[in-house]
């Protein structure tokens, strides 16, 4: 399905002999088609193809954190929606060769989408590459809202719901939205996995929720359990944090609910996870 065709020069070689400097303006995104540059100006691809799933990873100098994680979301995610293989080979080299043409210090999204009425077409393989993101710098105050992600396992293009309740959560002077059910069963935060503190263990919300790579690299070396987690539960910790591709931070309050303690929980966390080993792409 992802073979190159005969006498087609590898994807290395078109990276070395194609791209030779970095794209001039530091703040924009490059993106690639099927290996392809997309054209200046043109709408992004993904913009134009609703159905798919994707993953997203901080490159450092041509490295990133959970390297296994990333490629095997893709590939799980790509058998249950289209019945296919997305190898993971194919995957680091097309996100080599957009590094190669940007830059080595990026935020890297790699989609892979398929029109609706594509029927046995392969689908579409975006790479974009764009300036480097880090975790917010200060606490963050989450806003609940009744709302939960359909085949929340699966991080898929059907996003608006989730942004739209980000965006309202924003106007009313939150950072994230808090997904919750309607017993206020917390799920997910509309961007990020939500982490609780009980002693010296972090609990995850057991509901339907993205299981998050930096989430699962915490796990690989935090003591840490599942288990329903209520709005009306919140008063059971003293710390909470959020975690996403940028990172790990502190959450300051869940509607009116104040945390004291998410300072030194985040800082913690974050000791375990600077220590997780980069993984060359």
């Amino acid at each position: 399905m992802w073979r190159s065709s005969p006498g087609r020069p590898s994807i290395d070689r078109v990276a070395r002999d194609r791209y030779r400097e970095p794209v001039a303006d530091p703040t924009s995104w490059y993106v690639e088609v099927d290996g392809q540059p997309a054209a200046l100006g043109a709408p992004l691809p993904a913009a134009l193809l609703p159905h798919g799933h994707f993953t997203v990873m901080q490159v450092r100098a041509g490295r990133v954190r959970g390297l296994d994680l990333h490629l095997r979301r893709l590939e799980d995610a790509h058998r249950e929606l289209y019945d296919a293989a997305l190898p993971g080979d194919l995957v680091r080299a097309r996100i080599r060769q957009a590094l190669a043409a940007a830059r080595q210090d990026a935020t890297v999204r790699v989609v892979a989408a398929q029109d609706l009425d594509a029927g046995p077409q392969p689908a579409r393989l975006i790479v974009a590459v764009g300036p480097p993101s880090e975790p917010p710098s200060t606490a963050q105050r989450l806003m609940s809202v009744l709302y939960t992600r359909p085949f929340a396992h699966i991080k898929h293009l059907g996003t608006f719901g989730q942004a739209q309740y980000r965006r309202l959560a924003r106007r009313c002077g939150f950072d994230e939205a808090l997904l919750t059910g309607p017993d206020g069963t917390i799920a997910e935060g509309a961007t990020t996995n939500v982490g609780f503190r009980a002693g010296n263990t972090t609990v995850w919300p057991a509901a339907p929720a993205l299981h998050g790579v930096t989430m699962a690299l915490l796990e690989r070396s935090t003591s840490h359990t599942r288990a329903p987690v209520r709005l009306a539960d919140l008063a059971r910790f003293d710390a909470a944090v959020v975690t996403n591709s940028r990172g790990i931070a502190p959450v300051a309050a869940i509607d009116g609910h104040q945390f004291a303690g998410s300072a030194s929980f985040a800082a913690d966390l974050h000791r375990h996870y600077e220590a997780v080993p980069f993984d060359v792409i």
